[in-house]
């Protein structure tokens, strides 16, 4: 397989992430629609500092577990724990408020809205004044707004977009979105950012150029990553540790060496020819 990015030229992540502290724990999770089973019996954990990579084949049922993750589907059965507290009926405003973020594998901007207005909706999370106070823009809420614009400011420098920071994102090509949308994530400040399907449609330059944000995200920002992602190279290069679903049941979990060599994984993903 073709690594789109270089792991070992980055700086070194340290030792121990895979024995490290439990930040999000799933217990024997299982969600249906109906009579359709989209996830049955899963338990597995992501660690605090870790990149932690989700696969499967198509109907896998790897975005059903983000979305049970940051609350948008509530499974009929199992637990959730994060930080140590388990979740019940949880949505998805009150997951961004205790630090989940996520991109979606359709990138879902505003069109019609530049770069530093969409990433600025990201913050909305964080704002304290009411809407009176947003309208007027004067007094408390101009420097609540100046503040948060600053925060804003330094994610457009850290990922290298400041020359599209005033383009209307509908005007930008594939890979810039996607990296917008990362922004945008990355301004909700999270402990947790859940990344589905981030180099989809790419080619092989965005896909260099995104596994390597994602590598500052985890190393120089200290955020732990979940991802959802088809490319193995990607996989393999970035992951701490690899979850592998196939009909939406568990059948391999470990690092991205141990999980390649796995015979169900080879036969229900990789495919016998790999």
């Amino acid at each position: 397989m073709n690594s789109p990015v270089d792991r070992d030229s980055f700086t070194a992540k340290p030792d121990g992430i895979a024995d490290g502290e439990v930040l999000l724990d799933l217990r024997n999770v299982s969600l249906a629609f109906g009579g359709v089973k989209a996830i049955t019996d899963i338990s597995f954990d992501i660690r605090k500092g870790e990149i932690r990579a989700i696969i499967g084949p198509n109907g896998a049922g790897k975005t059903s577990m983000l979305n049970v993750i940051n609350g948008f589907y509530t499974p009929q059965q199992g637990k959730i724990i994060f930080r140590g507290k388990e979740r019940v009926g949880m949505k998805p405003h009150q997951a961004v408020g205790q630090g989940i973020a996520r991109t979606f594998q359709n990138v879902a901007l505003f069109k019609g809205m530049s770069t530093l207005d969409n990433i600025m909706t990201g913050r909305s999370v964080m704002m304290k004044r009411g809407l009176g106070w947003q309208m007027l823009w004067h007094g408390p809420a101009l420097a609540e707004e100046i503040e948060h614009r600053k925060k804003v400011e330094e994610i457009i420098d850290f990922l290298e977009i400041e020359h599209i920071r005033r383009t209307p994102v509908g005007k930008l090509p594939y890979g810039l979105q996607k990296r917008v949308e990362l922004g945008r994530a990355l301004a909700m400040e999270p402990s947790l950012l859940l990344l589905d399907e981030p180099m989809a449609g790419m080619n092989l330059e965005e896909k260099e150029d995104m596994s390597r944000f994602i590598l500052d995200v985890n190393r120089q920002r200290g955020t732990t990553i979940a991802l959802i992602e088809h490319d193995m190279g990607v996989v393999m290069d970035l992951s701490d540790r690899v979850v592998v679903l196939d009909y939406g049941r568990k059948i391999a979990d470990g690092t991205p060496e141990t999980v390649k060599s796995n015979k169900d994984v080879i036969d229900a993903y990789l495919g016998v020819a790999h």
